[in-house]
């Protein structure tokens, strides 16, 4: 199936994705500051540049979007053009995502994973559930922590 938009037009509008300050890691980040949470952002010393560091609590935080981390959600489709190339790169995202957080478990950081669709679309979570999860998760000494959107498609969640 060809493109529904010019190049030009398609290259502007993949210009405007950023890889930080999205829109949902504004929202946790917000949240959790309201909490009282003080934290670092995008640690370049750390595998895989974490959204939110908390050096005192050993723990980051990895806010990720639903398609380009190929999330099984509603939020995820594979594109029907260009297949070759965002196979490639979404497999290529995932496959960083595991070596990154090996590595972080191997130099003892405790991770947390929030999904786009905890936070937006059909099966995001009720206001401030995700912030209050992670706010919970934090004071813990859990190892890790995934959230991700409700279960309204026989995919599993995990809040």
């Amino acid at each position: 199936m060809a493109d529904v938009v010019s190049p030009a037009v398609r290259s502007r509008m993949m210009a405007g994705i950023r890889g930080k300050n999205t829109k949902p890691e504004i929202i946790v980040r917000r949240g959790l500051h309201a909490l009282g949470f003080r934290y670092r952002l995008h640690d370049r010393k750390l595998p895989g540049k974490p959204d939110l560091v908390f050096p005192a609590r050993q723990a980051v935080i990895f806010v990720h979007g639903c398609f380009w981390h190929g999330h099984d959600c509603h939020l995820f489709k594979w594109p029907s053009t260009r297949e070759d190339f965002w196979r490639a790169k979404i497999t290529r995202n995932r496959a960083n995502d595991r070596k990154h957080s090996a590595a972080l478990n191997k130099a003892g950081w405790r991770q947390a994973t929030v999904w786009e669709c905890s936070l937006k679309g059909k099966t995001r979570l009720a206001d401030g559930q995700p912030v209050r999860l992670l706010a919970d998760w934090l004071r813990s000494d859990q190892a890790s922590i995934e959230i991700q959107g409700q279960n309204t498609s026989g995919r599993s969640a995990d809040a």
